[in-house]
């Protein structure tokens, strides 16, 4: 029951494998259970048939293991075959039931022994047991006399294991086994390899014992190599003995009668080729340049005889034969206008040698070769062609020409390349190299121009066949370095900003910015105004572009913190120093002060930092005020206030910072913030005004003159707040009144301002407390004037009217008490004119 539960589980896992059901080690790990449930089925006598079925499974089984590459695990059941296969041999001996003859049985059973010894031959290989595998192959190839056909199993199995010695660069014990893969197929011819698998094993061979140690076993390689050849003559032999005599250093003539054997014999052109590049590559000139003079005659009709020719051509000019090589190419012209041209494929090639030796010599500055081997390459196009190589060809001479001082040969070379290629980035660059030298301003800016619309096409990045091979931004890069040597900034400024625009790397990027902020710098103009706006624009530009590219460098790994801090430092500088040049435009100075804010974002909040960016802030508001001021639209007023407003808060909080960091007693920042956000506020009629101002009234230290500018502003149109106009001025009255030494010309103002605000001129019907505050300023007024002198007699005098005035006014609207009150007081005024008291009394 064991047993047919062994066979049937074994059936199955067959059956399985073969729908695909189970992966070849499931089936592997099935048929050693199967196997070992049949070997508990084997006993002290087992029958043959059990036998025979434990040695198929037990051989494959081992055989599955192998092709999984487990040889560990294989050898168990190789040797597990083994010794069924000995005791099955041992039953032979005896004689088997019922039969006469032994000998097939016996046959049998050593074919089966053949069988596991190759396996385990195999196994201890790939094990790395090499004396162990030969043991197996000896026991093999004895049995070949009884088993002539395995004589072909044995030589592929010794040919495999040569192979896997060779790739693995064993080349000892590949030799070995090529060697016994030949001499195993010799034994019986009838069973043997066949002649072309004689001679592939004998190249393998050869070409081992070359990789193995040339010096050593060279005869080896040769003997192996020649019987090769003898066996069937391949191309693949002759091109190997070739190879073999320039390794060993063999003779010409010897070399020379080998390489001749490939035109005895119908071989393809490409071995030939590849022959007559194996002859140059190991320096035998000679034999080469025969060999390649033989091969056009032997395939004169072959449509790939080109190769030979190029071949020539190239082997001539890698020797320094230039004056044959020149030869060899008029040759070829001169075919290819009398018929026989060169295939489109040899023709390209053709070319790209010809252009490869024309840039040795311009890049060694012969700029008269270069031309002539351009020259050459331009011989195969026909007049009026049109081609972008063609193109690139006639740049090319164009720069020779331009280098040689050629100009009129260099401008009609640029025509051909405008008609051939006239959307390519170098076709431009080449035009304006000619206007640059010409002196021709206007067509060498609308070059770059061109250029820099090309820049951003991928298939303009670069000129495989040029000389020269530039991406765009190289060739812009190039153009404003050649104004410069020309002395032509104004090319070289649009070269420039082209670059700039299209630059990815942060360091160069930087460098065209400081060199277009210093050419612009350079011509920057008093004399003419509006060019001045220009140039100044230009510079905001760059600027603005300086910020973007700092804010988007802190991803790119090559530009460090430390470089991002210089460039931000020099830019933050420049646009400080381009504000201060800016009086004549007070857009362009707030500008370049929130540039150099923005930029000093990016440098060490120290001291001198805050402190540039605090004052930037505060011009940039200052500015914005003023422009307010003078905006006839009050849209624009309110865009502008609102802006200061912002700029102001952003002012206050560095301002908070940098009071931590010393003494700025002195330091009149306070009093600018309140009076710039007063006035924006109070023209913005923002409802915060008030409330700011709470804060003010509630300081001591507030000054009476910051108090009247804070009346002046609240009565400058937009606004229009007279209660805090009132209340400053009084405020500031206050302060004056205050000091130690009077100041009546200060008291004048203030007065002067709080009876305007009180008694408006031109009002005839006031109310009584109106009237009663105007008078109340006009008895202190009285009471300074006849306490001091230098009251100022026109404020007198303005004192005076204004109540004389009043009382008119009052006369007329029949109040003649009031009316007499302040005619009165108008007259004591009169007692205090000095210089005009004669001629108001």
């Amino acid at each position: 029951q064991v047993e047919e539960a062994a066979i049937r589980l074994w059936n199955w896992a067959v059956t399985k494998h073969a729908g695909s059901v189970v992966s070849s080690e499931q089936r592997a790990k099935l048929r050693v259970v199967a196997c070992r449930l049949l070997c508990r089925c084997e006993g002290s006598q087992p029958p043959e048939e059990t036998l025979r079925r434990l040695i198929l499974m037990s051989m494959k089984t081992g055989k599955g293991w192998l092709e999984l590459g487990r040889a560990d695990l294989a050898d168990e059941f190789l040797g597990m075959a083994v010794g069924s296969i000995e005791k099955l041999y041992a039953k032979s001996l005896q004689g088997r039931d019922g039969e006469a003859d032994t000998a097939v049985h016996r046959a049998d059973v050593e074919k089966s022994l053949f069988k596991v010894l190759s396996y385990q031959a195999e196994s201890v290989l790939a094990q790395g047991q090499f004396q162990k595998a030969v043991m197996c192959l000896q026991r093999c190839r004895e049995m070949l006399i009884r088993l002539p056909k395995e004589v072909c199993y044995l030589a592929i199995l010794c040919y495999n294991f040569g192979v896997e010695n060779y790739e693995r660069k064993r080349y000892e014990q590949s030799s070995f086994w090529l060697s016994q893969s030949y001499d195993i197929g010799k034994m019986d011819m009838k069973y043997s390899l066949g002649k072309e698998m004689q001679a592939k094993v004998l190249r393998l061979l050869a070409t081992a014992y070359l990789e193995w140690d040339c010096s050593l076993h060279l005869d080896k390689a040769l003997t192996a190599i020649s019987l090769a050849n003898q066996e069937d003559l391949h191309p693949a032999g002759l091109f190997l003995k070739v190879k073999i005599l320039l390794k060993g250093g063999a003779a010409d003539e010897d070399i020379s009668s080998a390489a001749a054997e490939f035109l005895h014999h119908e071989m393809s052109l490409d071995f030939c080729v590849n022959t007559a590049k194996l002859l140059l590559e190991h320096g035998r000139e000679s034999v080469g340049l025969e060999f390649l003079k033989a091969v056009p005659e032997r395939f004169a009709s072959s449509p790939d005889l080109d190769k030979i020719t190029l071949l020539h051509l190239e082997f001539l000019l890698q020797n320094s034969r230039e004056l044959l090589a020149k030869q060899k190419v008029e040759e070829i012209i001169i075919g290819h206008y009398s018929g026989k041209q060169l295939l489109p494929e040899a023709l390209n090639q053709l070319h790209i040698i010809l252009w490869d030796r024309a840039a040795k010599h311009y890049e060694a500055k012969s700029y008269s070769a270069a031309l002539q081997w351009y020259s050459y390459s331009a011989s195969f196009y026909s007049p009026g062609q049109i081609d972008p190589n063609l193109g690139r060809l006639q740049r090319n001479m164009a720069s020779c020409h331009l280098h040689l001082q050629q100009l009129h040969k260099a401008r009609e070379a640029v025509k051909e390349a405008e008609r051939c290629d006239p959307d390519s980035i170098f076709t431009k660059f080449s035009v304006y190299k000619i206007a640059v030298m010409e002196k021709d301003t206007d067509k060498a800016v609308e070059a770059v121009i061109e250029m820099g619309k090309l820049v951003e096409k991928p298939s303009q990045c670069e000129d495989k066949l040029r000389v020269d091979e530039n991406p765009g931004t190289n060739l812009l890069s190039l153009a404003a370095q050649i104004a410069l040597e020309n002395q032509q900034e104004v090319v070289a400024i649009k070269a420039l900003e082209h670059l700039a625009e299209h630059l990815q790397d942060c360091q160069q990027l930087f460098a065209a910015l400081k060199c277009l902020v210093r050419l612009v710098l350079s011509q920057l103009t008093a004399e003419d105004e509006e060019k001045r706006k220009e140039e100044m624009s230009s510079m905001l530009t760059y600027l603005t572009l300086a910020h973007k590219r700092l804010a988007a460098s802190f991803t790119e790994e090559k530009f460090t913190g430390d470089m991002r801090i210089l460039e931000a430092h020099w830019f933050r500088k420049v646009a400080w120093n381009l504000a201060v040049q800016s009086k004549a435009c007070p857009e362009h100075m707030r500008d370049f002060f929130l540039l150099s804010f923005k930029l000093s974002q990016f440098c060490p909040s120290d001291k001198a930092v805050l402190v540039a960016q605090k004052t930037c802030l505060v011009m940039a508001a200052a500015i914005e005020l003023d422009m307010g001021r003078q905006q006839a639209t009050p849209s624009e007023q309110v865009q502008l206030f609102t802006q200061a407003l912002e700029h102001l808060q952003a002012c206050k909080e560095i301002w908070k910072v940098l009071k931590l960091t010393g003494d700025f007693a002195r330091d009149p920042t306070d009093t600018l913030l309140l009076l710039y956000e007063f006035e924006a506020r109070a023209k913005l009629n923002d409802p915060t005004l008030h409330s700011l101002m709470e804060s003010v009234w509630d300081q001591p230290q507030t000054e009476a003159k910051t108090l009247e500018i804070i009346a002046s502003l609240a009565m400058e149109a937009p606004a229009r707040y007279p209660v805090l106009c009132k209340k400053a001025l009084q405020a500031a009255l206050n302060l004056h009144r205050r000091q130690s030494v009077t100041d009546a010309v200060k008291l004048s103002q203030c007065l002067h301002s709080l009876i305007s605000l009180s008694l408006p001129t031109g009002l005839t019907d006031l109310d009584a407390s109106v009237l009663q505050e105007a008078w109340d300023y006009f008895q202190d007024a009285l009471s300074i004037v006849s306490s001091t002198e230098a009251y100022p007699e026109m404020e007198v005098l303005w004192l005076m009217t204004r109540a004389w005035n009043t009382g008119i006014f009052q006369y007329t609207v029949c109040k003649y008490k009031e009316a007499e009150q302040w005619c009165g007081l108008a007259m004591r005024f009169l007692h205090h004119l000095r210089a005009l008291k004669k001629s108001y009394e």
